[in-house]
């Protein structure tokens, strides 16, 4: 059996940690860093095929040290015919992208061949039809709930304009360990989930404090309170452009609110793993979610999108805060993105790719939004009612990808005497009414104030 002394980073062994269920489990663990404080050795773990928020410091006493893995020495670079070749990849190290791929094979339907009520079996209570089209290769979103890829539109290269960009490096050991135990943001205390750039002499504190309202940081309680005597911010520092009760959007231009938008940025880092931090703001516009309260209006979470984008994204990043989540805020969010997509009179999409929270919200969104149209559907005279690909995208401003993916991710595609089906059976109309009737925070559109500008013209944003 091995030492503790003999652990090393890049040791891989079973670690115990409680699951969902509040029960021990073992699973295999990758030793990322050794440290010692005051004689006793902590080692920070990354779970193997789990997600790296729960990574964590541990002792000794929860590695299994009689299943030790030590890290395998490199090969020597291989040659070939004399000369250098290419070292192979360690699999370990690739960064794994689920990815769906429909075969050319697969029947999708034409985006503008109309779509009509067909019965099927007598098991079905609505039925779409459309006619066959030019065949499709569609990039689906990954199934993997816990995956945080999808791959579906990802650039060739990281776009380096923007406050945060895709991640596509994964190895640098120090993004791989969280660097903030705990963030004080209002009367919540955040454990943040992965690395955020904050300055360095920060990462040390037990606690990071975090002005609520102008998301300033501070060492200490002491700085927090000296701080609040001054700030005289109660909302975000921008344009609200929506309120319904207590929830409240604000748009916040990332060049006249630098300040704030990149303080906005270092606390989403916390909450987004694969994204990495700029300082340019000045191309993105922020739309920050509020609940109102008498002491102000409280951050619930965010989007970002670019003044101009050329692949049509709606939003660059989003995130709802952990104390906020699981409450349908953030399929708001979603649904307010949107909502400015049909004011400006075009269709969106998320950048990619998306976190697993965010490609959870996204498909459910989707999904809901795609059904009930399906579902308001009316017969005229008699015949079956007809609508296309096309319609639906301009009805509800999801881009045709996302549309088609959804519906291929239901299942809801047959083909069917020469024709392209969409069946709703009983169980999906039956679960849709059911989450439908959860859903109770939903975006009025009369209580939306927002005139979109024509960023393209401006000399300068």
């Amino acid at each position: 059996m091995a030492e503790v002394g003999e652990i090393i980073e890049g040791c891989r062994l079973p670690v115990l940690r409680r699951n969902q269920d509040n029960e021990d489990e073992w699973p295999l663990a990758e030793i990322l860093s050794v440290k010692d404080i005051s004689g006793r050795k902590l080692f920070y773990v990354h779970y193997i095929d789990f997600n790296k928020r729960l990574d964590e410091w541990v002792t000794h006493e929860r590695l299994d040290l009689k299943k030790i893995q030590f890290p395998k020495k490199e090969a020597k670079t291989p040659t070939k015919n004399g000369l250098p070749g290419s070292r192979p990849g360690s699999p370990e190290r690739e960064v794994k992208r689920k990815v769906e791929v429909v075969s050319p094979a697969t029947p999708v339907p034409s985006e503008t061949a109309p779509a009509s009520v067909f019965p099927q079996n007598g098991a079905a209570r609505r039925a779409v039809a459309a006619q066959p089209g030019r065949k499709r290769k569609s990039n689906c979103l990954g199934t993997d709930e816990d995956s945080q890829d999808s791959s579906d539109g990802i650039p060739s290269a990281p776009r380096m304009t923007g406050s945060l960009v895709s991640d596509r490096s994964h190895d640098d050991i120090v993004t791989r360990m969280k660097n903030i135990e705990c963030i004080e943001l209002g009367r919540h205390r955040l454990k943040p989930w992965y690395f955020s750039p904050y300055p360095q002499e920060l990462t040390t504190l037990p606690v990071l404090y975090l002005c609520e309202f102008c998301l300033k940081y501070g060492r200490s309680l002491k700085c927090l309170q000296r701080h609040l005597t001054k700030c005289d911010l109660r909302h975000p520092p921008g344009n609200e452009i929506y309120r319904k009760g207590t929830i409240s959007f604000f748009e916040i231009d990332g060049r006249k609110n630098k300040s704030y938008s990149q303080n906005l940025c270092l606390l989403a880092k916390c909450f987004l793993d694969h994204k990495t931090l700029y300082y340019d703001t000045d191309p993105f516009l922020f739309y920050v979610m509020t609940e109102y309260d008498c002491k102000g209006f409280h951050i619930v979470g965010y989007f970002s999108k670019e003044k101009e984008s050329t692949e049509d994204y709606n939003v660059a990043c989003i995130l709802t805060l952990p104390p906020y989540q699981r409450r349908g805020y953030g399929k708001l969010l979603i649904e307010f993105s949107y909502e400015l997509s049909k004011v400006e009179g075009k269709t969106g999409t998320p950048e990619k790719p998306l976190s697993d929270l965010g490609l959870l919200s996204y498909r459910s969104y989707w999904s809901q939004t795609i059904l009930e149209i399906l579902m308001g559907l009316k017969s005229e005279s008699g015949e079956r009612p007809q609508i296309t690909i096309n319609e639906i995208s301009e009805i509800t401003s999801i881009k045709k990808e996302d549309v088609i993916s959804t519906l291929q991710y239901l299942n809801l595609i047959n083909y069917y005497k020469g024709q392209y089906i969409l069946t709703l059976s009983e169980d999906i109309v039956d679960g849709h009414e059911r989450a439908m009737l959860k859903r109770l925070l939903r975006i009025d559109s009369k209580c939306l104030h927002f005139t979109p500008k024509d960023w393209s013209k401006r000399g300068k944003w």
